[in-house]
């Protein structure tokens, strides 16, 4: 069945090593304006903590300004780590920002903590850390208290989420996740699921979770059928070697598990350069293989391919990369490439092969 695409946006944003955080997410707030200028038809911020080239630590912040800044486009998370914090706080966080900005905001949650255990640790401080094994219990409670309801037991027994009373229609929860864990319970609780394929390390089990995701669903009052959102690394230039070029910033960045870079995402000109140790070098190369980086028409091509593989006609593109003048400018050729609008509807996109969502 031919379909549309619905592409929208997942921003971390990115710190240059020689910029700021402030600079980093006054970014975001125009990256997003464009976004919606463009006819994108959502833009989601990620949250990390401790990383030292992404300024994204707080989502439910820079998506309220983010929402005050634009009128039409879709904004959400992508995503609050649930695991940080209490079901109740995330539940009155999301209902402020939908009675400011009512039928606009989305709410991706994760497990991962978003950073290292340590830091964990001192997000939690001086309460212990969640036990992550209580995340589908937390995301059982985000769900009733985002509806008005009261939770049966346990410290929020009785408890409503505020500001009351409950609106008719909430903000829309999907589940983010890199694995089938997530994709496992998104199924039994009948919820939106959304695929990280853009950590570079899920080409093969990414459609096969998409897959396990759709036949295990079960139809609740949130959604009554599967709802499949991926999330692709991409980067586009007017040709192929530019792209590939500018992209070296962001490939380097994901070393940091192997060597210390410092602050921010290095130029271009320094990241072909830098001399990775092998380990570091084979772990680039394999993950970058993954990323859509090339000229125009190779990159629509190649998310209509990814599109089609995870049957879904829902995409988030992610663009990290040194310049914003470039990021800027790869999100416009996408735009164009891909045929958006700046009055999107339901439908607005490009044509694929893939089936409904």
């Amino acid at each position: 069945m031919n379909s549309k695409l619905d592409i929208g946006v997942l921003d971390q944003s990115p710190i240059r090593c020689d910029g700021t955080a402030a600079e980093a997410l006054h970014e975001s707030v125009r990256l997003a304006k464009l976004a919606e200028e463009l006819g994108y038809t959502r833009y989601w911020v990620a949250e990390h903590h401790n990383a030292q080239a992404l300024a994204c630590t707080s989502p439910e912040i820079l998506l309220g300004q983010i929402a005050a800044r634009t009128s039409t486009i879709r904004v959400g998370s992508g995503g609050v780590m649930l695991s940080n914090y209490s079901a109740l706080k995330v539940a009155e966080q999301f209902r402020v920002l939908d009675a400011l900005h009512p039928g606009r905001v989305e709410l991706g949650i994760g497990r991962a903590a978003g950073t290292n255990p340590a830091t964990a640790k001192a997000l939690a401080h001086p309460r212990p850390v969640n036990d992550a094994d209580r995340f589908p219990e937390m995301v059982s409670d985000l769900l009733r208290l985002l509806h008005g309801e009261s939770c049966e037991k346990g410290a929020l027994a009785g408890i409503r989420s505020q500001p009351g009373p409950c609106p008719s229609k909430v903000p829309e929860v999907w589940l983010l996740g890199a694995t089938d864990f997530s994709g496992e319970l998104a199924a039994r609780l009948g919820l939106p699921f959304a695929f990280a394929d853009f950590f570079g390390n899920t080409p093969v089990s990414g459609p096969e979770v998409a897959r396990s995701y759709r036949q295990r669903f079960q139809p609740s009052s949130y959604h009554s059928t599967p709802r499949i959102r991926v999330a692709l690394q991409v980067l586009c230039a007017p040709s192929e070697a530019e792209a590939r070029f500018l992209a070296s910033s962001r490939n380097l960045n994901t070393a940091r598990r192997f060597i210390e870079l410092g602050d921010g995402l290095r130029s271009p000109d320094e990241a072909v350069r830098y001399p990775l140790p092998d380990k570091a070098r084979k772990y680039v190369d394999q993950v970058a293989s993954t990323f859509i980086d090339g000229d125009p028409r190779q990159v629509r091509d190649r998310i209509i391919e990814v599109a089609d593989r995870y049957q879904t006609c829902e995409i988030l593109v992610v663009t990290n990369c040194y310049d914003f003048e470039h990021r800027r400018r790869s999100y416009e050729l996408v735009a164009e490439a891909c045929g958006l609008r700046a009055s999107p509807g339901p439908n607005a996109g490009v044509t694929s092969t893939a089936g409904t969502p």
